[in-house]
This record gives structure tokens, C-alpha cells and sequence, in this order.
């Protein structure tokens, strides 16, 4: 996605773009890669039997392969959402009503605990496997170029470009401002003062961000922004398409089938 506001600070530090994809997914339609996301995504939300999420989840490993992500960076990825999960594990079997499979005084560790616990484990990493893989390795331009072709409203794809384009700005920012107060002598301890010191962080890094947003945008301006960015080139469906997009709906359709025999 190309817009005239595009150099308005090139002498900030550019973001750190997502991984791209360098297998078969690569070649991929944008488009087809967020269309089978998104559905992906709802249908294993909805599931609740075990062989969905189970065949979900075996999908979404072997999506890695094919998306040059590598096994580690996807472990890597998945390690802080697992972190999470642990602590729901030590909630839900105690805490949730059933039948006890052991007992200690009043408290009972239930079956349906620990079936919703392993549900909610499935559904977390199969659905986060598929969105690392299909959208987590497209570049932040393709991905909004993408959504403007769904029809997403222009306001919503502009939040996202900016916001991905200025985090790294921003953490530049909040670093230069770190750096000078430790220079000052600042050292955080757990006292009014340093509740203080944040507080005038924080402020001062919204009124630096609020003043470089109005200079971006008057340089933006100058450049003959007018609210949308114009699209120079088109995303075009090819062959190498059509395995990932037979895969994709044979995939869905055995995740549908799989729920609805376990509903029968």
C-alpha cells in the first residue's frame, strides 16, 4: 500500500516488520491467506469436541512448515500464550462444578474442569498456530492492502498501518526519555517520588506522541493527503492459489464435520 504521507519522517527508525513468509505461503493471495484466517479462526472458536481441535491444531503445525516460519519462532511465539494457559490450568479443575476425580477435604479436582481447561489449550494454539502463520507473516502494507479489498472501513486500516508504522517511534521515544532521567540520577524504588517521575513519563511521552501526530499530519497534508492511501498495484488470483484454497475448504469442511458428529 503506497500513500503520499509515506516519507513524512524518514528519519525516524523504521518498525520491526513480522517475519515474512518465505515457503509456499508466500506466494499465496493475500487475500485468500485473511479470507481462510478469519474463517478458520470462527469455526475453531466454536468447536468444543476434542477431533476438531485436535485436527485444527495438527493443521496449524504443519501450516508452519509451509510458511517458513521455522518450529522454534512458532515455540517461541506460542510460549507466553502457553504461560497464560498454565495459570487457567490451576484455576479451572478446581473451580469449575462436576464430577470430582480426586478429592482433598471440600475441594475437588473436576473432569469438566480439566476438559475445558484441555478445550481451551486446543483452541488457543490451533487458532494463534493459523494466525501466526496466514497473517502473522505478512508484511503490516500487504496485510492493510488486503483489507481494503474486504471492503474494511478506511479508518480502521489506516489505525493499524499507523499504529504498527509509530510503535517503534514511540518505544525510540520512551527509551530517549528513560536514558535522560536515569542521567538525572532517577532510580525507581517503591516511594511517592517514583510514582511521580512515571506519572511525568507517561506525560510527556502522550504530549511528545500528540506533537509528532500533528507534524505527520501536516506534512502528510502537504503532500496532498486526503484521506486514503491509492493502491498502485492490485492483487491478482494464480494457480499456485488453487491448492491452498481446495486445502483450506476441505480443511473447514472436515472441521464442521467432525462437530457435527459429535452433536449427532
Amino acid at each position: 500500500m503506497t500513500g503520499h504521507g509515506h516519507n513524512a519522517t524518514h528519519h525516524t527508525h523504521e518498525p520491526q516488520e513480522p517475519q515474512a513468509a518465505s515457503g509456499y505461503l508466500a506466494s499465496v493471495d493475500p487475500r485468500l491467506r485473511v479470507a481462510a484466517a478469519v474463517l478458520l479462526a470462527v469455526v475453531l472458536a466454536l468447536a468444543q469436541g476434542f477431533p476438531a481441535l485436535l485436527l485444527g491444531l495438527a493443521g496449524g503445525g504443519l501450516a508452519v512448515a509451509f510458511s517458513g516460519l521455522g518450529a522454534a519462532a512458532a515455540l517461541r511465539r506460542l510460549l507466553p500464550l502457553n504461560a497464560v494457559l498454565l495459570l487457567m490450568w490451576l484455576v479451572l479443575p478446581w473451580s469449575t462444578p462436576g464430577e470430582p476425580l480426586v478429592a482433598f477435604g471440600p475441594l475437588g479436582i473436576a473432569r469438566e474442569g480439566l476438559r475445558l481447561a484441555a478445550v481451551v489449550t486446543l483452541k488457543a494454539n490451533a487458532i494463534v498456530l493459523w494466525l501466526m502463520t496466514l497473517v502473522g507473516t505478512m508484511e503490516v502494507s500487504v496485510l492493510g492492502h488486503a483489507l481494503s479489498h474486504f471492503r474494511v472501513p478506511q479508518k480502521l486500516a489506516h489505525m493499524l498501518l499507523f499504529t504498527v508504522r509509530y510503535l517503534d517511534v514511540l518505544q525510540q521515544e520512551y527509551l530517549r526519555l528513560r536514558a535522560a532521567m536515569k542521567v538525572r540520577g532517577f532510580r525507581p524504588r517503591l516511594n511517592r517520588h517514583t510514582y511521580r517521575s512515571l506519572g511525568y513519563l507517561a506525560g510527556m511521552l502522550l504530549v511528545r506522541s500528540f506533537d509528532r501526530s500533528e507534524r505527520i499530519a501536516a506534512a502528510m497534508k502537504c503532500r496532498g493527503f486526503s484521506g486514503q492511501f491509492w493502491l498502485l498495484d492490485h492483487f491478482a488470483l494464480s494457480r499456485r492459489d488453487a491448492p491452498f484454497a481446495l486445502v483450506a475448504a476441505l480443511l473447514l469442511a472436515a472441521l464442521i464435520a467432525c462437530e457435527i458428529a459429535r452433536l449427532l
